[in-house]
């Protein structure tokens, strides 16, 4: 089976060796992402909602690329620096789903890329 690459202008730039995301058949596997404005290249450090907001703007971004919403998303991975921001994180995130949310689990971490607080990948099917 045949892999393409999904890079988008409207997320940031990958800082390492790794693709925005890689879709393989019907199935996108979409990278961590972090808040990290892909116009400016500075950290959304304010507070956690927004930083979680500029997380799933830039997942957005590469779904878009690849053709697909957030109702293609089947499995959700959220890594944060502490999980007493789970209720701010969780209300952010859902909002941008309306109904048949994916799987997902939350883990807390001591540190993530760019020193961010929160960082979600996805899986979505077309």
């Amino acid at each position: 089976m045949e892999k393409k690459i999904i890079t988008s202008a409207n997320a940031p730039a990958p800082i390492g060796p790794y693709s925005h995301a890689v879709l393989v058949g019907n199935t996108l596997y979409v990278s961590g992402q972090v808040p990290k404005d892909a116009k400016t290249g500075e950290m959304v450090q304010s507070d956690i909602k927004a930083e979680t907001k500029k997380v799933m703007e830039n997942l957005e971004a590469i779904l878009k690329e690849a053709g697909m919403d957030f109702s293609n998303v089947v499995k959700a991975t959220i890594f944060c620096v502490n999980l007493g921001d789970f209720a701010a994180i969780n209300e952010m995130y859902g909002s941008f789903f309306t109904k048949d949310f994916p799987a997902r689990e939350t883990v807390q971490v001591s540190k993530l890329p760019l020193n961010s607080n929160v960082e979600i990948s996805v899986i979505a099917v077309k």
